[in-house]
C-alpha cells in the first residue's frame, strides 16, 4: 500500500517491474482512482499485478461499478469516512457498503480503516471477504514490541474464524 506520488516518481512500469521480481502481488492505492490510473492499469497488467483502488461509503453506484470493474484482486472497502487509525467500533455503514459493491460486480470486498480487535475483526469476516488491519499493528508493534504484535495477530486471527464461522451458520 502505498500514496501514489511515489510510485509515480519511481516510474510507473519500473515501479511495476521491481514490485513483481521482488514477489509483490498487487498494490492498494488509496488515493488513485481509476479514472486517473490509466499507466497503472497497464503496467500492472503487463507484470500480472493485482490492483486494489478503495471505496468509501458515499461512492456513488457509478463509482462502485468503475471501481469494481478496475480492481484485480478485490475492493478495498473503507469502513468509514475519514483517515485511517484504530477506532471503537468499525463503521456501521460497512456491511452496506460491501453489498453494494458486489451488486456493482466486485467478486471480492475486503474491509478496512480502524479494525483493530478480535471482535471487531469477528464483526467484519462475518460479511466481508477479508478484513484489514494495519494501524493496530503498528501501535501494539511500539507499545509493545514483537510480542504484542503477535498476541494481536491471534487475537484477530480467532475473530476472522469466529465470523467465518458465523457466516457460513447464516440462512
Amino acid at each position: 500500500m502505498t500514496y501514489w506520488n511515489p510510485v509515480d516518481r519511481y516510474g510507473v512500469d519500473r515501479f511495476a517491474a521491481d514490485l513483481a521480481s521482488a514477489g509483490g502481488s498487487g498494490l492498494i492505492t488509496p488515493d488513485l482512482i481509476p479514472d486517473e490510473a490509466g499507466e497503472w492499469l497497464a503496467a500492472s497488467d503487463v507484470h500480472d499485478l493485482e490492483r486494489i483502488f478503495l471505496v468509501a461509503p458515499s461512492s456513488t453506484p457509478d463509482r462502485l461499478r468503475s471501481t469494481a470493474a478496475a480492481c484485480r484482486g478485490w475492493v478495498y472497502a473503507a469502513s468509514t469516512m475519514g483517515v485511517t487509525g484504530v477506532r471503537s467500533q468499525v463503521g456501521d455503514r460497512a456491511r452496506g457498503l460491501v453489498e453494494r459493491t458486489r451488486a456493482a460486480g466486485a467478486p471480492r470486498v475486503c474491509v478496512g480503516l480502524g479494525v483493530s480487535t478480535g471482535d471487531q475483526a469477528a464483526t467484519v469476516a462475518a460479511y466481508a471477504d477479508g478484513v484489514i488491519v494495519g494501524s493496530a499493528f503498528v501501535r501494539a508493534l511500539g507499545e509493545g514490541g514483537p510480542g504484542a504484535v503477535e498476541h494481536l495477530a491471534s487475537e484477530l486471527a480467532d475473530g476472522v474464524r469466529r465470523g467465518r464461522e458465523a457466516q457460513e451458520a447464516a440462512p
